[in-house]
C-alpha cells in the first residue's frame, strides 16, 4: 500500500500496467458520464484494462441502480481510506474498530457475492443466459483464406436483468455484476456442432480476447476479427442439400468453447460452455430474391471452339448487415434429363464477375456464359414422348412460366476460387428459378396465301386426315427477334397445330403436325427498331377439322353470297426447327396468331353460266337418265380446289329432280375447260308425280328458250367420309341458270364471214331451218341435236305453225322418226294449210324465199327406254317456201 494517507487502496492504472493484445470495446452513452476513470478505450489493434475493480472515486449508480450523491464517498472507501491513513490521533482507537468491522463486512459481502456466483454456477449461468442481448449490426469478410474467411463482427453487447424472470436470479445477477462492473473473456476457440446431423462439424472460430461491461443496462460495442474455418465439407454438403430440397424443417446448432474469463486483476479461470439453439424453418435464411436487368445472347469463340454467350446482370435482395466481395466463381449450368436414373445434363458453364456486397443493400452481379454446340441427349426425345429435356426447358420459358435451371460448382474451378468453396460446392446442385417470358407478339404476322382448298377423300376411313377437307397455301409468319437474341438464326422446318375461327367462334383446326420445309430471311419490322425473321413455309394438303357445322356453313355462305372478304382468325402453337451456332434443335410451342383473308367466290353475284357440252347418255330407265357431260366454267376467285368426289342434287323450286356427281375434279382461278361430270336425271324417283311434273316443265321451258334456273344443293352423302360437311352445307342453296346446250353448227348452211355475236343468255336453237312445200302440203325440220354420241328418237308430233299470231297450218305425226347427232332432217312432215288465213297468204307470197314464222309443238322424245312429253314454243324460225 502506499504511504500517501489519501492514496486509495487500489490505485488508478497510470498506463504503465500490462497492455493485453485484444479488440477494443467501447462503452455506449448509457453509462454515467460523470465517472472519472478512462473506461475502456476504443482500439481496432487492442485495448488496455485502465479501470481498477474499486474505483477511487466512483459515481456509479449501485447494482440496485438507485441514484447517490455525487461527492459522498461510500463507508467502505471510508474504511479502506482510513486504515491506511491513520487519520487524526485524537480519538484513534474508539474510529479503528469501526473501520476494521466496516472493513470487514465489506469483505464477507464481496466474498458472498462472489461465492454465489461461482458456488451456485446454475443461478450465474441463467442469469447470463437470459439476461445478455447481443445485436449484430455489421458483418464483413475481410478476406477469403484457404480454409476459410476472416470475417470482422461488430455488434452491440448489453445485459437487460428485465428479461429474467426469476427474481433471485435477477438480483444476485445484479448484484455480482455491478460490483465485476467489466469481463474479458480470452483468445477462445469455438467449435460448432449439428447434433441431428451426427455432430458433424460446422465449422470453428478463432475469437480473439474481447471486453465488455457487464452491468446492467450498460452497452458495449464490439469490434473484433475471427478467423472461421470450414468443418466437414460432407456434412455441411447434407445440411445444405437438405436445405435446397426444403426438407430443413428447424435445425440445431450447438456451440462448444473452453472460455478464460477475468474481471479486472481477478482471474476466473476457465470456463467450459456448450450451447444449444434451434432454428425453426422460419428463421432459417431463404434463397434471397433477385431481378434480372439484363440479358443477351450472341454467338463467340473460346478456346477455339464456337458456341453462344450469355451475359447476365442480376440484382439481388440483401437483408442481412453483411458487407464482403464476392470472389469470381465458375459453375456448371444443368437442366434435369428425362429420368432421375438419367440425373442432370450440362447445358454449359458460367463465370461470376466480383461483386461487393454492402450491408442491407441490393448486390449487382454480372454472370457471363457459354454454351457450346448441345449435346445429344438435351436434343433427343424423351422415351413415350415426343418432347427433349431442351424443349421442356425452353416451352415453359416461352410459356411465361418460371423455369428451374441448376448450378454445381465447376470441376474446372477459377484458380482465384478458394479451394475449399471448390470442394463444397462440387457436389451441390442449387435450382435456381429463371422467370418465363411470354412471348406473346413473337410471331408479330401469321397469314396464308395461295390458298388451296381440297373436298375429303370419299373413299378415307372415318376420322382420318384423308376424311377431312384440305387445305394447301403459303404459309408466312414474320417473327418478331427479341433484342436479347444477337446472333445468326435460320429456320429450316416449321410445323403447327392451329384453331380457325370465324367471328369469334371457332370454325375447326388446321392441323398442320407434320414438318414443312421452310426457309428464313433477316427483315426489318415496320415502325420498330428490332429486326425480324421473315419465315414461308409451302403447305401441301393440310386436314381442316370442322368442329362446328353451324360456323362453317356462314362462312361458306359468306364466300358465296356475301360479295366481301371474309377473314378468319387462325391462333397457332408453331414448332420451328432453328439452327444457330450450337446446331439444330426445335424450339417448340411459339404462339401466333393471324388472319387469313378468303376472297370471296362470285362477289355477291351467283349468276356465273357454266357451259355444258359433249352430253353422252350412259344409261336410261323408263323415267330418268344417266348422263357424262363436260363442264367449262370459270372460277373467279384466287384460290383453287380439288373435289375427289361430291355428289350435289338438282332441284327446281325444292323439288328434287336429280344429282350429280364430280370425281377428282381440280378447279385453279380463271377458266376451267371440260371438267367431268356424271348427273342422273330422274325427277319421278326424286320426287314422284310432283317431280316427273316439274321436270317436263323444265326441260319444255329450256328447249323454248325460257330463262330457267337450277338450284344446287348438297345432303348427307355429298362427301361420305364427312356427312356432317354435306348437311351443314345444305342450309343454303346455290341457284345457277341452267348450262347451256350448244348445239352443233349445220354442215349444210354457208358459213357467214362475219356472223352476229349473240348474247350468252340467247335461246339454244334446235330448229335449224323449215322447208314447207306447197304442193305437196309438207314441212320438214333440219334439227340440230345436242347429243354427239346418242341418237334421240321423236315419237310424235303436234305442232301448228303461225306468221304474226295468225295460223298457217297444223302438223299431226305420230310415227317415230330418228334425230342422229349433229344436224339431221326431219320425213316430210304433213301440214293442215290454214287455207284462207293471212299466216297462210304470207307462206304463198314468201314463194321462193324465206320467212320468219313461230311454233307451238307437243312432243313425244325417246332415248332408249326413257320417255318424255314435252311442249315447244319457238319465234322467229327461219322457213323457206317451195313448191
Amino acid at each position: 500500500m502506499s504511504n500517501d494517507p489519501s492514496a486509495p487502496l487500489l490505485a488508478k492504472n497510470d498506463g504503465s500496467g500490462d497492455k493485453h493484445d485484444r479488440p477494443h470495446s467501447q462503452r455506449s452513452e448509457a453509462s454515467i458520464a460523470s465517472h472519472k476513470s478512462k473506461g475502456l478505450r476504443r482500439s481496432f489493434t487492442g485495448s488496455e484494462e485502465s479501470t481498477p475493480l474499486l474505483s477511487g472515486e466512483d459515481n456509479q449508480q449501485n447494482y440496485g441502480d438507485a441514484p447517490r450523491e455525487g461527492t459522498a464517498r461510500s463507508t467502505a472507501a471510508s474504511s479502506l481510506r482510513s486504515l491506511q491513513g491513520g487519520g487524526s490521533k485524537k480519538g484513534k482507537g474508539s474510529r479503528r474498530w469501526p473501520t476494521i468491522i466496516a472493513l470487514t463486512i465489506l469483505t464477507i459481502a464481496l466474498l458472498i457475492i462472489l461465492g454465489l456466483g461461482f458456488a451456485a454456477p446454475a443461478v450465474a449461468e441463467r442469469y447470463a443466459k437470459e439476461a445478455m442481448v447481443f445485436e449484430p449490426t455489421d458483418l464483413s469478410i475481410d478476406s477469403f483464406t484457404s480454409s476459410g474467411v476472416r470475417a470482422r463482427i461488430q455488434g452491440d453487447f448489453r445485459m437487460d436483468a428485465s428479461r429474467v424472470k426469476k427474481k433471485a436470479v435477477r438480483d444476485l445477477g445484479r448484484a455480482g455484476t455491478w460490483i465485476a462492473r467489466a469481463a474479458e473473456s480470452k483468445s477462445t476457440e469455438v467449435d460448432v456442432f449439428l447434433p441431428e446431423y451426427g455432430d458433424v462439424l460446422l465449422g470453428a472460430a478463432l475469437v480473439p480476447p474481447i471486453v465488455v461491461n457487464i452491468r446492467n443496462g450498460h452497452t458495449t460495442h464490439v469490434d473484433f476479427i475471427a478467423d472461421l474455418t470450414a468443418g466437414d465439407l460432407d456434412g455441411i454438403r447434407r445440411v445444405a442439400n437438405d436445405w435446397l430440397d426444403g426438407r430443413l424443417g428447424q435445425l440445431m446448432v450447438r456451440g462448444n468453447a473452453d472460455v478464460g474469463i477475468k474481471s479486472g486483476i481477478f482471474s476466473l479461470g476457465t470456463q467450459r460452455l456448450s450451447e444449444s439453439i434451434i432454428f425453426k424453418a422460419n428463421q432459417i435464411p431463404i434463397m434471397p430474391k433477385y431481378i434480372i436487368r439484363h440479358l443477351g445472347f450472341s454467338d463467340a469463340e473460346r478456346d477455339g471452339e464456337k458456341g453462344m454467350v450469355a451475359n447476365v446482370s442480376l440484382s439481388l435482395t440483401n437483408d442481412y448487415p453483411v458487407d464482403f466481395q464476392i470472389p469470381r466463381f465458375r459453375f456448371d449450368i444443368l437442366v434435369p434429363g428425362c429420368s432421375a436414373e438419367q440425373g442432370f445434363l450440362t447445358l454449359g458453364e458460367a463465370m461470376t464477375a466480383e461483386a461487393p456486397v454492402k450491408p442491407k443493400t441490393d448486390v449487382n452481379v454480372d454472370v457471363s456464359g457459354f454454351v457450346r454446340k448441345l449435346p445429344e441427349a438435351l436434343i433427343t426425345a424423351c422415351p413415350d414422348t415426343q418432347t427433349s429435356p431442351i424443349d421442356r426447358l425452353l416451352g415453359s420459358y416461352i410459356d411465361g412460366q418460371e423455369t428451374l435451371v441448376y448450378v454445381r460448382g465447376s470441376r474446372n474451378p477459377s484458380k482465384k476460387t478458394p479451394t475449399w468453396i471448390t470442394d463444397f460446392m462440387k457436389d451441390v446442385i442449387v435450382p435456381v428459378p429463371f422467370p418465363g417470358h411470354e412471348f406473346k407478339d413473337l410471331i408479330r404476322n401469321f397469314t396464308l396465301a395461295d390458298v388451296h382448298f381440297g373436298l375429303p377423300d370419299p373413299f378415307a376411313s372415318p376420322n382420318s386426315p384423308e376424311s377431312k377437307p384440305r387445305l394447301s397455301a403459303v404459309v408466312k409468319a414474320l417473327i418478331g427477334l427479341p433484342e436479347e437474341i444477337q446472333f445468326p438464326i435460320d429456320v429450316g422446318q416449321v410445323r403447327a397445330d392451329s384453331d380457325v375461327y370465324y367471328k369469334k367462334r371457332k370454325l375447326g383446326e388446321l392441323d398442320l403436325s407434320k414438318w414443312q420445309h421452310a426457309n428464313s430471311t433477316r427483315t426489318s419490322i415496320p415502325h420498330e427498331k428490332e429486326e425480324g425473321l421473315l419465315v414461308q413455309s409451302i403447305v401441301k394438303d393440310a386436314p381442316l377439322d370442322i368442329t362446328d357445322d353451324d360456323v362453317f356453313a356462314d362462312v361458306v355462305q359468306a364466300l358465296v353470297f356475301g360479295g366481301n372478304p371474309v377473314v378468319l382468325g387462325v391462333r397457332a402453337k408453331v414448332d420451328v426447327e432453328t439452327e444457330t451456332v450450337l446446331g439444330k434443335f426445335v424450339v417448340r410451342g411459339i404462339p401466333a396468331q393471324g388472319k387469313v383473308f378468303v376472297k370471296p367466290i362470285s362477289g355477291g353475284n351467283t349468276t356465273f353460266s357454266p357451259e355444258v357440252g359433249a352430253l353422252e347418255i350412259l344409261e336410261t330407265s323408263k323415267t330418268g337418265l344417266k348422263i357424262r357431260a363436260k363442264v367449262n366454267v370459270t372460277n373467279p376467285t384466287e384460290y383453287s380446289a380439288t373435289v375427289p368426289f361430291i355428289d350435289i342434287n338438282i332441284s327446281v323450286n325444292d323439288t328434287i329432280l336429280g344429282h350429280a356427281t364430280a370425281r377428282d375434279v381440280s378447279v385453279v382461278p380463271g377458266p376451267n375447260q371440260d371438267l367431268a361430270v356424271i348427273a342422273v336425271w330422274n325427277p319421278s324417283h326424286q320426287s314422284g308425280k310432283k317431280g316427273a311434273h316439274i321436270g317436263s316443265e323444265l326441260l319444255s321451258q329450256y328447249i323454248s328458250g325460257y330463262n330457267t334456273t337450277l338450284t344446287l344443293r348438297t345432303h348427307a352423302s355429298s362427301i361420305p367420309s364427312q356427312p356432317h360437311l354435306g348437311t351443314a352445307l345444305s342450309v343454303f342453296n346455290v341457284t345457277i341458270p341452267t348450262p347451256k346446250l350448244t348445239p352443233p353448227s349445220n354442215p349444210n348452211r354457208p358459213v357467214r364471214p362475219d356472223p352476229p355475236k349473240e348474247p350468252a343468255t340467247s335461246a339454244p336453237h334446235f330448229i335449224d331451218d323449215a322447208v314447207f312445200h306447197l304442193i305437196t302440203s309438207t314441212a320438214v325440220l333440219t334439227l340440230l341435236s345436242p347429243l354427239p354420241h346418242t341418237t334421240l328418237w321423236i315419237t310424235s308430233v303436234s305442232a301448228t305453225a303461225s306468221y304474226n299470231n295468225t295460223p298457217i297450218g297444223a302438223i299431226e305425226y305420230d310415227v317415230p322418226f330418228k334425230v342422229p347427232p349433229g344436224a339431221s332432217d326431219t320425213p316430210r312432215l304433213p301440214v293442215d294449210w290454214s287455207l284462207g288465213s293471212i299466216g297462210h297468204d304470207a307462206v304463198k307470197k314468201a314463194l321462193g324465199g324465206n320467212l320468219k314464222v313461230e311454233a307451238e309443238a307437243k312432243v313425244g322424245v325417246r332415248v332408249g327406254k326413257w320417255r318424255e312429253k314435252v311442249w315447244f314454243q319457238g319465234k322467229g324460225i327461219g322457213a323457206r317456201v317451195s313448191l
